[in-house]
């Protein structure tokens, strides 16, 4: 049964620091700026174990080690991008990696690879089943304390996104099916339900490996081989319905995306340009899809970032963190990240700062409701040529740029029901949609707006560059959307971390400055009085020094 950890640090008189330390290491060790005591006391220490609480129930036991401590190793981990051997290594031999743990006592035991992994392991199962990830609720909890207790508002926010490559090679249309096939059939040929002739076929096309079918066959040679594939997958599929196999579902998938059947039974490839971005990319990682962003080929995920950027506040944080299939457009996560940043945030959410990706008649719809101001750096499409003005009867003045010429537009109600407005230009009908003149409203109001305003959004792609630092050929080290989303929380907690850590910094040294001033002031005052004494009880016949220098301390 699950059972929560003490918070309190019990010291040993033989192993603790104060015995190890002497002198300047002791005081670099206790001191409280360092990062290694901030990390424990805004991170570590933050972690709330009952989030983890459905993990352990009456037949699975409690935990071995504290949670808190696990959690923080996968952040200390994403930190600097560490291997496991690397990660167990400094966890086990560097005092500041222990201290940052809260594992103080030299003795104090470090969690065993087993149940590092294991953790790790039931967290995906749970996230698999339930379709909730810990981490994104640990995320959350650990940054709405941190804007409490460091005055972070969140009234001002400002999101980006960013295309993540999986740790998947890249597949050829014939290799994807090759090497589905060949994994399903691995697991299903001991089971006895294929036939000898089927089984003759199969182990003929499948003796070697796809990459080298495609290398040394020619073009259409593969196309014969993929449809031979594609007739024995329908063959072979409805054998199987009724038996848990693990990659029996993909396969499914996999035959769908790649092939038809007609009303004849026939099985027939799809065309290229009919498989869609959302079709299984490699049976090795079955949730990452494709896109293609101006020239970028990704298959893998996207992540969104949303952080705060007030400017009458010093600090600023992440907020949420959200990552989903690559082929997911930017105004998809718009209204679901605003509300899950709003729980995080103390301060109603009344400024959005994002790039053109993110506009949309809906996301419009959503902040007028919900009374936030949307700042759009740049609107999609090309400026037209005409400008719209909306007058206080309702209707539209619309001027010819090319012409400077002002004109009146008729509103009517199309045979779909469709509202249009309409001009008559060179003797001919121009018909504009309420979308087109939003759209150049919108337009208009991006030019009117300061430069100032529209350049708080810019500082979010160094925020996304940070999320993203140890990958900079864009491509992980994992595999699955679940573990996609682990890494991008760890990430992003790591990244709040170094942003507290200089905001403290900077108030100790501010404290530091005022402190030294007022100590200068309150010297001066004190020889300004003693001088003042002085020359009151000396006979006027002597003089006083008049060179008194004060220096700063």
């Amino acid at each position: 049964m699950f059972k929560k950890s003490s918070e309190a640090i019990q010291f040993n008189i033989f192993t603790s620091p104060a015995a190890l330390f002497s002198g300047n290491t002791l005081k670099f060790y206790e001191n409280k700026s360092a990062w290694h005591n901030l990390f424990r006391q805004q991170v570590t220490m933050r972690i709330d174990e009952d989030i983890f609480s459905p993990l352990y129930c009456n037949n699975n036991g409690a935990p071995t080690t504290h949670i808190r401590t696990l959690v923080a190793m996968m952040i200390l981990k994403e930190a600097d991008g560490l291997s496991d051997s690397k990660l167990f290594e400094s966890c086990r031999f560097n005092m500041l990696t222990r201290s940052a743990l809260g594992l103080l006592n030299v003795d104090d035991l470090v969690p065993t690879e087993s149940t590092y992994y294991l953790f790790r392991k039931n967290i995906y199962d749970y996230t698999k089943a339930e379709n909730e990830n810990l981490f994104d609720t640990v995320f959350a909890q650990i940054t709405k304390d941190q804007c409490m207790d460091l005055d972070v508002s969140g009234k001002r926010i400002r999101m980006d996104s960013k295309l993540l490559g999986s740790n998947i090679a890249w597949l050829s249309r014939y290799e994807i099916i090759h090497e589905t096939l060949r994994l399903f059939y691995k697991e299903a040929k001991e089971l006895g339900k294929i036939d000898v002739e089927t089984k003759q076929k199969l182990d003929n096309l499948l003796q070697f490996e796809g990459n080298k079918v495609v290398y040394t066959c020619t073009t259409e040679e593969v196309k014969t081989r993929l449809q031979e594939l594609g007739e024995l997958i329908y063959k072979i599929l409805p054998l199987y319905s009724d038996i848990s196999l693990a990659h029996y579902e993909t396969l499914k998938r996999v035959f769908n995306d790649q092939f038809n059947v007609d009303e004849n039974k026939l099985v027939i490839g799809r065309r290229n340009d009919e498989i869609s971005a959302q079709s299984v990319q490699s049976p090795h990682d079955t949730t990452c899809t494709y896109r293609d962003k101006d020239g970028n080929k990704i298959k893998g995920f996207s992540i969104d970032v949303v952080e705060s950027c007030d400017d009458e506040k010093a600090l600023n944080l992440i907020g949420r963190v959200d990552v989903r299939t690559v082929s997911t457009p930017d105004v998809d996560f718009f209204e679901d990240n605003i509300e899950e940043a709003q729980e995080v945030f103390p301060d109603k959410i009344e400024n959005v700062h994002v790039d053109g990706a993110y506009h949309s008649p809906s996301n419009q719809q959503f902040c007028q409701d919900n009374g936030i101001n949307i700042f759009l750096h740049a609107i999609q499409g090309a400026k037209g040529r005409f400008q719209f003005f909306l007058m206080e009867n309702g209707e539209y003045s619309i001027m010819d740029t090319q012409t400077n010429e002002l004109m009146l537009a008729t509103k009517f109600i199309s045979k779909n029901d469709i509202t249009k407005w309409r001009i008559t230009v060179d003797e001919k009908y121009r018909y504009f949609t309420q979308q087109y003149i939003d759209n150049c409203l919108i337009r208009s109001k991006i030019e009117d707006t300061p430069v100032e305003t529209l350049q708080k959004r810019n500082n979010v792609e160094a925020t996304v560059f940070q999320l993203g630092f140890h990958y900079p050929n864009d491509k992980s080290r994992y595999r699955g959307l679940i573990k996609h989303q682990m890494w991008a929380n760890m990430r992003a907690l790591w990244v709040n971390f170094v942003r507290i850590a200089k905001f403290i910094e900077q108030i100790c040294q501010r404290t530091f400055f005022i402190a030294n001033k007022w100590l200068i002031c309150r010297i001066t005052a004190i020889i300004i009085i003693f001088k003042s004494f002085v020359m009151a009880i000396l006979p006027n016949n002597i003089p006083l020094p008049q060179n008194i220098q004060i220096s700063e301390i």
